[in-house]
């Protein structure tokens, strides 16, 4: 029987060993870093350490507050931004979806998945004077499609507007640090602990405090092993693959499926597939019974029976949502993994067309 392989990475991917061993001695310092005496200013020096570096990460020399993870960091930016409304782009994950407000406009992506910016600027010019939150995913999780944050950022502050990124799925990077006024990020994504992750904040005037810790912005007692795990996770280069997602788009086109978003600008380890004929779940157990492991969608929706609301605001029919699956590539992926998958996908291929002959 051949080991497993998974490529599920976008969903979350495995500790390094540096955060592994980082997390160990965070639990050494096992005292609370909010605590004044001797213990606790040694646990907080190690906080304020890891936080830094955090930050240094993204190339943000604003506010880090830790949070624990990405969707935590939505809602708190969503739940308590100082804006008059806001705009969710129809193509947000469903954390940013459920935190937003009832009266949360969508603005609409074109078939490539990429935000219309000409209806984003046209929303924001609707109501002038009003103080927008416009939230922009990064990357989608599904699809990989990545937004172009700089022109959007443009689009959203010529208007007096604030732009919320969520950066789950980005690599440390210092690409946001010019353009967001709030950045969600995740350390699970990143090969650090789950439970973690960041919202950086470029001025607190505008955000409404609740009081207790991370300076009256997030209560709780700080986690100081995931901090410092998160940390050291950060520290490690994450592997360029490109060339792996483009040997394995093009098997895919080369043996009857089809790339989610070809053509779009894409995350180098995320692409999704169409394999028309075959409901994802078909798919999944199959591959699961040859020893790999994907998912279909982000992993947070993968067990609802709804259609991607993803793929439907790309114009997708209800009936090709179902026949999408997602890959995910990671620092462990290799050339031999994915020619792993090709010939598995490429025999499931097979046996569809066997069965509609």
């Amino acid at each position: 029987m051949p080991d497993r392989l998974y490529l599920d990475h976008a969903a979350t991917t495995p500790m390094t060993a540096a955060a592994r061993a980082a997390m160990a001695h965070g639990i050494d310092l096992w005292a609370n870093p909010s605590s004044p005496h001797q213990e606790g200013r040694a646990a907080r020096a190690a906080l304020e350490q890891a936080r830094a570096a955090i930050g240094r990460a993204y190339g943000w020399e604003h506010e880090v507050l830790l949070t624990s993870g990405a969707s935590e960091s939505l809602a708190i930016a969503l739940g308590r931004a100082i804006v008059t409304r806001q705009l969710v782009s129809a193509v947000e994950h469903d954390a940013a979806i459920r935190a937003a407000s009832d009266a949360a406009a969508t603005v609409p992506v074109g078939a490539d998945g990429i935000v219309d910016c000409a209806s984003l600027e046209a929303a924001l010019t609707a109501q002038a004077g009003a103080r927008t939150l416009v939230c922009v995913q990064w990357c989608n999780s599904e699809t990989g499609v990545r937004q172009p944050i700089a022109a959007i950022a443009r689009i959203v502050h010529a208007a007096g507007g604030l732009l919320l990124v969520d950066a789950a799925q980005m690599p440390s990077s210092a690409e946001l640090a010019d353009h967001a006024d709030f950045v969600a990020l995740s350390a699970h994504k990143r090969g650090g602990p789950p439970g973690i992750g960041a919202l950086l904040v470029r001025d607190l005037a505008t955000l409404h405090p609740t009081g207790g810790q991370e300076r009256g912005y997030r209560p709780g007692t700080e986690n100081l092993p995931a901090t410092l795990g998160y940390a050291a996770a950060l520290a490690e280069l994450e592997p360029d693959h490109a060339d792996l997602r483009a040997r394995l788009d093009d098997a895919i086109r080369r043996s009857g499926g089809s790339v989610v978003a070809d053509g779009s600008p894409r995350h180098p380890a995320i692409a999704s597939y169409r394999l028309p004929g075959t409901p994802a779940s078909a798919q999944l157990i199959r591959l699961d019974l040859a020893g790999i492991a994907v998912s279909a969608g982000s992993a947070c929706a993968s067990g609802s029976l709804k259609p991607s609301h993803v793929l439907r605001a790309m114009g997708w029919s209800e009936e090709a949502t179902r026949e999408v699956i997602r890959v995910s590539l990671g620092r462990t992926t290799s050339a031999a993994d994915v020619d792993r998958f090709i010939v598995a996908w490429r025999d499931m291929a097979r046996a569809v067309r066997s069965l509609a002959a």
